[in-house]
């Protein structure tokens, strides 16, 4: 861009929370960042930020204000829609007010609660919700116990199902107590009621259920209903999953 167009590339920097003007352009000289592809290693370059690609170390840095991607603990009882022409509870609710037209990442029955991703940034989605990038989700299920020795086995192997076979990524025993158990289910399927359909059919129906991570952004302790902007690593993190 020319001299009088655009932001220089380390006052961006410092503005995404980066680092500090003078560290930015350390980084800089370092060869540490790239715009749009290409390491960028002179200071005061300029570029737009409505247009720019920036990486630094290799992980992309959203860089426009007006892109945001929230972690919301979806209650019990909460439609995966933005509005519901019936007036039931829906996640559209929740975020009514903000300013940022944002739409979920993907979907969680009502009566499943925890992680759903709410973004504005439509590429990120796209690319979260596809299957080819094999994202993967993780679910802590209570089922009824004990639950006997190589069901994980089983499950990591493969359970063919109505429309087809479907294994999981990792299965394991969190906790168990009498009568009742707790398993952590990870998978990167996003068939409608895939967690509770594969656990059904090896024998243990699934009692509730929390999505508790989605890549490496975890739930954590947010409480049913609450939101939370995603911090700059955890965005960082999302990018570098879906190769953006």
């Amino acid at each position: 861009m020319s001299e009088q167009e655009g932001v220089r590339l380390q006052k961006v920097l410092a503005q995404a929370g980066i680092a500090s003007r003078r560290a930015s352009e350390e980084l800089i000289a370092e060869g540490r960042v790239q715009v749009d592809g290409k390491v960028v290693k002179e200071q005061g370059r300029r570029i737009d930020p409505e247009t720019a690609v920036v990486h630094v170390d290799g992980v992309r840095v959203q860089i426009r204000e007006d892109i945001i991607t929230i972690a919301m603990n979806k209650p019990l009882g909460v439609l995966s829609t933005m509005e519901d022409d019936l007036g039931r509870p829906c996640v559209g609710d929740f975020v009514r007010n903000r300013k940022e037209r944002l739409f979920h990442v993907g979907r969680l029955d009502a009566d499943t609660e925890g992680l759903l991703l709410l973004t504005n940034d439509g590429e990120l989605a796209h690319r979260l919700m596809h299957p080819s990038y094999n994202v993967t989700k993780t679910y802590l299920a209570e089922v009824p116990g004990p639950v006997e020795r190589g069901v994980g086995k089983r499950l990591r192997a493969g359970i063919e199902l109505e429309d087809g076979p479907v294994k999981v990524d990792s299965f394991k025993l969190v906790d168990s107590m009498p009568g009742r158990a707790l398993v952590e289910v990870v998978l990167h399927e996003g068939r409608k009621h895939i967690v509770r359909r594969l656990l059904e059919e090896v024998g243990y129906p699934v009692r509730s259920l929390v999505r508790t991570a989605v890549g490496e952004v975890l739930l954590g302790n947010q409480r049913p209903g609450s939101m939370r902007v995603l911090n700059r690593q955890e965005v960082g993190g999302l990018y570098k999953l879906v190769g953006l």
